[in-house]
């Protein structure tokens, strides 16, 4: 009978840790599904940013190929998590990036629940930390773009958005109640529009090579009452890649983002600072009517599974008056690692670490970000 339990054991303990052999070799395997299948990867949310802390939570991905025949047919990837961290912030998203057989068609939908605190700062380039304000945000978000291609590589699309924010001043008598902000306590808003977009990338997850330019405009009618936003929109956003070496990739970005109109509600005007661009800024510590930001990337894949990144950029935020357009630009540069999850697909989990500017009497900013997919 001992003999028969120590054999049930020793055959239990082998199994274990032929079974921890075998996701080891797959984590880090240096081969690539080529059968364009499907994957589906139910996976804990887990990430950073200094915004919202740590990050909890339950979400999956879905992404799969519409012709599995066409090497050229882009993934299709879709999204979904739900989400707490440790600075209380409730976030549900649904997310998705559909493409069509040939690529004649592109659908992007996006819904966002988000219950969060944050700093305020003031509005302008310059703001000061001794200034913060702490608030907390209420945000319903759900936006949809539907593009089709009209000649190769080129298309055009129409976009529907809405937005719906509330606010809570958690401090009174800070620079948010004392400092003029327009629709401080909050409001909505309703986008249509259109965009026009050019697109000659190997691939809309891990380009290597590759042109990607997008024009958008959006139209806010004033169709709400009361302290609602009433104005325009308009986002370019131009990207390009270059294959240095085998495994060595090149990627430059520059984004223009600008607002118009008479009345802008404060949570509309662009902010600088993201896990995407200008990293190492805390979200919103400098919002304006214009953003101009660009930034540069080197990416070095030396495993099917692993990657790494250096990358460097600068930013700024500046009102519609503003004459010294090329003038006082913020600095930032980091690095980061990379963990494809689906390596044929070139999707990934990213962990970067960008550092920004010193301001005087203020420790330098910087931030450390845990997300999916490429930063652009």
């Amino acid at each position: 009978m001992k003999k028969l339990a120590l054999t049930v054991v020793v055959f239990c303990l082998a199994n274990t840790a032929f079974a921890q052999k075998k996701l080891i070799e797959r984590i880090f395997s240096n081969e690539k599904d080529t059968t364009r299948k499907a994957s589906f990867m139910p996976i804990p949310v887990f990430g950073y940013a200094q915004e919202t802390g740590f990050e909890f939570g339950l979400g999956s991905i879905y992404s799969f190929y519409v012709d599995k025949t066409d090497t050229l047919n882009r993934s299709s990837n879709f999204f979904g998590a739900a989400s707490y961290s440790t600075k209380k912030t409730y976030n549900v998203t649904l997310r998705g990036d559909a493409w069509t057989k040939r690529n004649d068609n592109h659908f992007i939908g996006e819904l966002r629940f988000r219950n969060m605190p944050f700093n305020f700062y003031g509005i302008g380039n310059n703001t000061s930390h001794i200034d913060e304000d702490k608030l907390v945000q209420r945000m319903v978000k759900i936006q949809f773009d539907a593009e089709k291609a009209f000649a190769k590589n080129t298309y055009t699309g129409v976009s529907l958005g809405f937005e719906n924010h509330k606010f809570t001043d958690k401090e009174t008598g800070g620079i948010y109640s004392n400092g003029g902000i327009l629709d401080k306590d909050g409001g909505s808003v309703f986008f249509v529009g259109v965009s026009q977009s050019y697109d000659t990338r190997n691939s809309n997850n891990y380009p290597t090579k590759g042109f990607f330019g997008r024009i958008s405009y959006q139209y806010a009618p004033p169709i709400f009452d009361g302290e609602n936003f009433t104005g325009s929109q308009i986002k370019v956003n131009v990207r390009n890649f270059w294959s240095l070496a085998p495994k060595i990739v090149l990627g430059v970005q520059g984004l223009y983002y600008t607002i118009q109109s008479s009345n802008t509600s404060f949570y509309l005007l662009p902010q600088m600072g993201n896990d995407e661009m200008m990293r190492g800024y805390y979200g919103g510590r400098y919002r304006d009517e214009n953003l101009l930001a660009a930034q540069a990337e080197i990416r070095y894949r030396f495993m099917e599974r692993l990657g790494m990144i250096v990358f460097g950029g600068a930013g700024k935020v500046f009102a519609n008056e503003e004459k010294q357009l090329l003038k006082n630009f913020k600095p930032n540069y980091g690095i980061g690692g990379r963990y494809f999850f689906d390596p044929a697909k070139g999707l990934s989990v990213r962990l970067d670490y960008g550092v920004g500017e010193k301001r005087p009497n203020e420790k330098r900013q910087s931030g450390f970000y845990i997300s999916f997919a490429e930063a652009f």
